[in-house]
């Protein structure tokens, strides 16, 4: 078996690639246009030609599409940006593995990582999220991964792609940009242990979140190209909601220094969903996975991580 990934170079992509090679697979890793590792292929969204080249050269049997503008305060700055990554940059692959399906007389699954931002928010009486909650984003990003699940669906329905969507809920593990929550919370405790000043600076810690460690979510990605359904669309979640004031508190008592926590009006997001978390009954029941990493391991890891980032 052989599968291409776009955005490999992410946060994700580095876990998604180790388990498809112990699954046997032989893996193109596709990076962003200006990739210069070696180990990725660089590949441009917005350019045809490079996106056929990187199927000629991957010959797929399944094609991950991770790649995307996934911060969502960049979205907010940039929402054209975001659009032509996360919209037209799908679109322009999936046209791509149409285009190479005619040429080889072949065909591949495409597994398209899309986001819980989709469902925004909603009633109390919804939750946990399933795969059939209304979709109401809140923000460009969010809108951003509804139009490109939207256009998915509808090359899946007119040209017969093999389409999978995963929505995923808020995942973390070592190797995340603190530009994100967890890990900039980690890499603040890390420079207060090194001796910086003792303050972490926070923004809304009353939020509720789905959080699932990024080696599950490499797992449940894999087994979804193996035995998910095709045309339909499964959550990627733990099942749980963990108030962000908790993660920092656990935390806190992993890294064992004294801190003082300060809001920082900065770090504060706009039409924040006050509680998200999904329910993974669809996915469990279609193809056996389950999480197998628990959240005070992760943050372990993660702050393990951050520590050995300033060593």
């Amino acid at each position: 078996m052989r599968a291409l990934v776009t955005g490999a170079s992410g946060f994700v992509g580095p876990y998604l690639l180790e388990r498809l090679k112990e699954s046997g697979y032989e893996v193109t890793a596709a990076g962003g246009p200006q990739e210069s590792d070696p180990r990725f292929l660089p590949v441009d969204l917005a350019d045809s030609q490079s996106l056929n080249a990187a199927f000629d050269i991957a010959e797929p049997n399944v094609v991950f599409h991770l790649a995307a503008q996934a911060f969502v305060p960049r979205a907010l700055e940039a929402s054209e940006e975001t659009y032509a990554a996360n919209v037209m940059g799908t679109a322009r692959v999936l046209q791509a593995l149409r285009e190479w399906r005619a040429r080889n007389v072949s065909d591949a699954r495409f597994v398209f990582v899309s986001s819980a931002e989709v469902y925004g928010a909603q009633p109390d009486t919804s939750r946990p999220l399933d795969e059939n909650a209304a979709l109401h984003p809140r923000n460009p990003y969010a809108a951003s991964k509804a139009a490109a699940e939207a256009i998915v669906l509808g090359e899946a329905n007119s040209f017969g792609i093999d389409a999978v969507i995963a929505r995923a809920f808020n995942h973390i593990g070592p190797g995340q940009s603190d530009r994100f929550v967890v890990a900039s919370f980690a890499a603040q405790l890390a420079a207060i242990a090194s001796g910086g000043e003792p303050v972490l600076r926070v923004g809304n810690l009353e939020a509720k979140r789905d959080f699932l460690d990024v080696r599950d979510v490499g797992d449940a990605y894999v087994a979804l190209a193996q035995r998910g359904e095709r045309g339909e669309i499964y959550n990627v979640c733990s099942g749980t909601a963990t108030s962000i004031r908790e993660v920092l508190a656990e935390l806190i008592r992993i890294a064992h220094v004294p801190v003082e926590v300060r809001e920082d009006p900065d770090r504060m997001r706009p039409a924040d969903v006050p509680i998200s978390y999904g329910n993974n009954a669809k996915l469990r029941s279609a193809t056996g996975w389950s999480p197998q990493i628990s959240l005070r391991r992760s943050l372990q890891d993660i702050y393990r991580a951050a520590q050995m980032s300033r060593a």
